[in-house]
Formats: structure tokens, sequence, C-alpha cells
């Protein structure tokens, strides 16, 4: 089943190079929820994704609005145009439609988020930052 779910994971991101870095950095996403959303055109989508430690996901954005709730570990959230913020297990932070933004993770076991995003349907969930 985890595997399945790997491969859903890779064909939502919509990006072969964000997937491979997801995979070499040892990151795992778990879709968890996907809606239609009230307004028209658009979705919610819930995601888990698990960190190793000490790792980064590179910078990148969504099509719409993210919530993401920490879940266990520290991480540091750095938002373009914005100081970076750090946030532990019971933190949240939203990051607005199309901004590039990084995560590390700075706690020395593994970090997860539950990612929340209302973007718009049909449109890959992840674009790396050029």
């Amino acid at each position: 089943m985890k595997t399945a779910h790997k491969l859903i994971a890779a064909a939502l991101l919509g990006v072969a190079g964000l997937a491979s870095a997801q995979q070499m950095a040892g990151l795992t996403r778990t879709e968890v929820l996907r809606h239609e959303h009230s307004v028209p055109g658009t979705e919610v989508i819930q995601v888990r994704v698990d960190f190793p430690a000490h790792s980064t996901a590179p910078a990148h954005s969504h099509p719409g609005e993210e919530i993401a709730y920490v879940l266990e570990g520290t991480m540091e959230y750095a938002l373009e145009g914005r100081e970076p913020v750090v946030l532990k297990t019971g933190d949240a932070v939203y990051i607005p439609a199309g901004v590039n933004h990084s995560v590390r993770v700075l706690s020395e076991g593994k970090a997860s988020e539950l990612a929340t995003y209302i973007v718009k349907k049909d449109q890959p969930l992840v674009k790396l930052a050029k």
C-alpha cells in the first residue's frame, strides 16, 4: 500500500524534478484527502509529508493557499520575501498562493507536517522554483 501512495504522490506532484529530489532526500508524501471546494474550479487537498532528520524540501510553490501544521519535529519554513520562521510540533504556517518556500528539518529525528491546500483544479500541486 505504501508503494501505491508513493506512486500517487509522484503523479500528484506532476513535476519529475521535485519527485526525484524528494526521493533522494527521503521525503514521503501521503495524500489524505481530496475534495471539491465550494469555489468553482478549486479543490481541497490534504497531504501528510514525512521528512528525515536534517532534510530539506527545495524551494517550490503551489497554485493556491497552503496551511502547514507540524505534527512532529522542528522545522524552518523560509517563505520568499520574509524572514524564516521556526515551527515545532503543534505550530502552523499559512503560505499564500504562488509564494516560493522551502522547508528544513532542524530536529534530530524525523519531522512530519499535515499540509492542507486550497488550489486550482487540474494544475500540478507543486512547482519548483527557478
